[in-house]
């Protein structure tokens, strides 16, 4: 299947999530998927910068780049998504005039070095043609321009033409429109225009053409020739031209690729309006179009309005360029034309896209997105283990085999001068056990003892590969019981000699507090191994399930209810009165209150038994 481009008027870019198909999965990629698009040009996002989310920049496989209105709030806004696993421009801009500047750059885009530039700016000629200066033209998120090897690609939300007070800014920019395209052509490079225009070229292209013209007294003739239908007229090839063309505009550049595949056909409208719920009826206008220089007319196999999306006041258009094209007499791979230099050979991919082919007025490189991915990266990346080697030759974060029992009372600590963390000098063996009840002996070794590390601060990298596994590595591991000692196979086994024995005994221990209890077992294991410890270790150690299970759910059971002087169980009340207490439960005895003075009567009477639900612990 060909490369597909698809425009559509959102009309809110998190509006469609509100209708099917969008709203089951509600996401970018998803919709994407749906439109079978590989560029997606969106126009009147109405967004800020600050609205911008993860969802609608970092959407996996794609990236995207945003123009932005930057003074009215909520309002115009384009953005053009591209499939980096089809297509990766070489060049991005923002603005139709080149006045505006690259992101963090105070240079602006036709100011930049020749090979650089898109090019095609509109001359100083033209820019004093028109009654708006170029800034204020592109200061409403209007236009985003995008340039492949094979051509360039110009996403547009042109000005409505609501009243005559926004007259000079529409026939304004659609004269910068015209002159950018025109002198695009010019130097050689093939265009295609896409996005909502807010012009219907003739009769045929909106069903209130009749009405109109009868409500402003206007011919046929006067219709397709008001000066947005004129200029528009006069670009593309076949456009309805009464009288001599405009100077500057005497020849045709473009070409229709939608009408181009329905010629005569009826109806084919884009927008309708909400007021009168029109599109029901179909009674709308074709005002969103997807359209090409002359020299690639021949480069689509389809084009067509898929009226049946909702989400929108528009519909989407989409145009699909053939696989295989001719160029320059010979048969060139559309997917070669679409990527830098050497990413695809003969339609198949030869380098994969990195971020390395970013551009800069990629969305993910704003700085609230910058160095981010999805959501989904925060937990399929896996930690790995620092192996730089510090100044002084230790390795940071490698596990220290050797014995930490020391035979000097000074502490033998060396500090890293790189990681800044305490690293364990090696240490001679142990001469001799000791008894182990001898409570003498424990303090002189709890002075004689270095600990394995010192203890890392909280939110620092951990200095050993043993205090990397303590963390938890799943869901399902903060539930289950943790041992602290490892199963008698592996203590006996695993580890080999009597000495590893003890480094390893010792590095699991650190994290108690009375660390001479642990050392003294250690020496006690060197010199009289007993399988015998080892199981009673083991059995200490176990923990079992179910009864670890229970204990989870304790958390969430109902305490049981208290009982009060009569015996009985309590009822639960809640407090209403406004106050510090208002909404604060209480237990209370659940005798109702009788009437007054009729005890003797045998009426059951409430006792004085009152507590607080936050002071009763459930009996436990």
């Amino acid at each position: 299947m060909g490369v597909r481009i698809t425009t559509w008027n959102v009309n809110g870019i998190r509006n469609p999530f509100g209708y099917e198909p969008w709203r089951n999965k509600r996401t970018f990629e998803a919709m994407f998927d749906v439109l079978e698009a590989d560029i997606v040009c969106f126009q009147e996002t109405k967004i800020q910068r600050k609205d911008l989310r993860d969802d609608m920049v970092l959407v996996p496989g794609w990236d995207c780049y945003f123009s932005l209105p930057k003074h009215k709030k909520g309002y115009s806004g384009v953005v053009i998504y591209t499939r980096n696993s089809v297509c990766a421009p070489i060049k991005a801009e923002e603005g139709i005039t080149g006045v505006l500047t690259p992101p963090n750059s105070s240079t602006s885009f036709r100011d930049l070095p020749e090979e650089e530039q898109i090019g095609g700016y509109p001359t100083g000629e033209q820019l004093r043609q028109s009654e708006v200066d170029a800034t204020t033209l592109d200061s409403e998120g209007r236009c985003v321009i995008l340039e492949f090897p094979a051509f360039v690609l110009i996403g547009t939300y042109c000005p409505a033409n609501r009243d005559d007070t926004r007259d000079a800014f529409r026939i304004g920019f659609l004269d910068m429109v015209d002159a950018r395209i025109r002198n695009l052509v010019a130097v050689g490079k093939r265009v295609i225009w896409t996005g909502d225009l807010n012009i219907s070229r003739e009769e045929l292209d909106t069903a209130a053409a009749e009405e109109s013209m009868r409500k402003h007294g206007m011919t046929g003739e006067e219709y397709v020739s008001t000066p947005a239908r004129r200029m528009f007229n006069q670009m593309l090839l076949g456009g309805k031209v009464i009288g001599a063309r405009d100077e500057g505009r005497e020849r045709p550049v473009m070409w229709d690729v939608t009408r181009s595949f329905h010629e005569g056909r009826k109806g084919m409208f884009t927008c309708w309006e909400t007021k009168v719920n029109a599109r029901p009826g179909n009674y709308g206008s074709r005002i969103d179009y997807v359209i090409c220089s002359l020299d690639m007319r021949d480069w689509f196999s389809d084009s067509n309005i898929q009226e049946g999306l909702l989400g929108s006041d528009h519909c989407p258009v989409y145009a699909v360029l053939k696989d295989q094209v001719i160029m320059e007499g010979k048969e060139v791979f559309m997917r070669d034309l679409l990527n830098p230099p050497g990413m695809f050979q003969d339609g198949v991919r030869a380098h994969q896209w990195t971020t390395k082919n970013l551009l800069p007025m990629s969305g993910k490189l704003i700085t609230e997105f910058d160095r981010r991915r999805n959501i989904r990266d925060m937990f399929s990346r896996k930690p790995s283990l620092p192996t730089a080697e510090s100044s002084n030759g230790t390795f940071v974060g490698s596990v220290d085999r050797t014995p930490t029992i020391m035979p000097s009372p000074e502490p033998a600590v060396k500090q890293d001068e790189d990681s800044q963390s305490s690293v364990v000098a090696p240490s001679v063996p142990i001469a001799a056990p000791v008894p182990k009840n001898s409570a003498s002996t424990k303090r002189s070794q709890k002075e004689t003892t270095q600990p394995v590390a010192k203890r890392a601060k909280s939110g620092s990298q951990p200095s050993t590969t043993a205090e990397i596994k303590k963390g938890q590595k799943s869901l399902k591991g903060f539930f289950q019981p943790k041992s602290t000692s490892k199963p008698s196979s592996q203590s006996d086994g695993l580890y080999g000699t009597d000495e590893e024995k003890i480094t390893v005994l010792a590095a699991e221990t650190q994290e108690i507090s009375e660390v001479d209890i642990a050392v003294t077992a250690a020496a006690d294991d060197l010199a009289t191994p007993s399988p015998t410890r080892s199981q009673q270790s083991n059995s200490n150690s176990f923990v079992d399930p179910i009864v670890s299970k229970e204990s989870w759910g304790k958390l969430f059971i109902k305490p049981a209810a208290p009982k009060c002087e009569h015996e009985e169980p309590c009822k639960t009340m809640l407090t209403k009165k406004t106050g510090v207490n208002c909404g604060r439960s209480f237990w209370m005895c659940a005798r109702p209150l009788g009437p007054s003075g009729n005890k003797e009567k045998g009426t059951q009477w409430r006792c004085s038994t009152f507590i607080w639900a936050s002071d009763w612990n459930g009996g436990g």
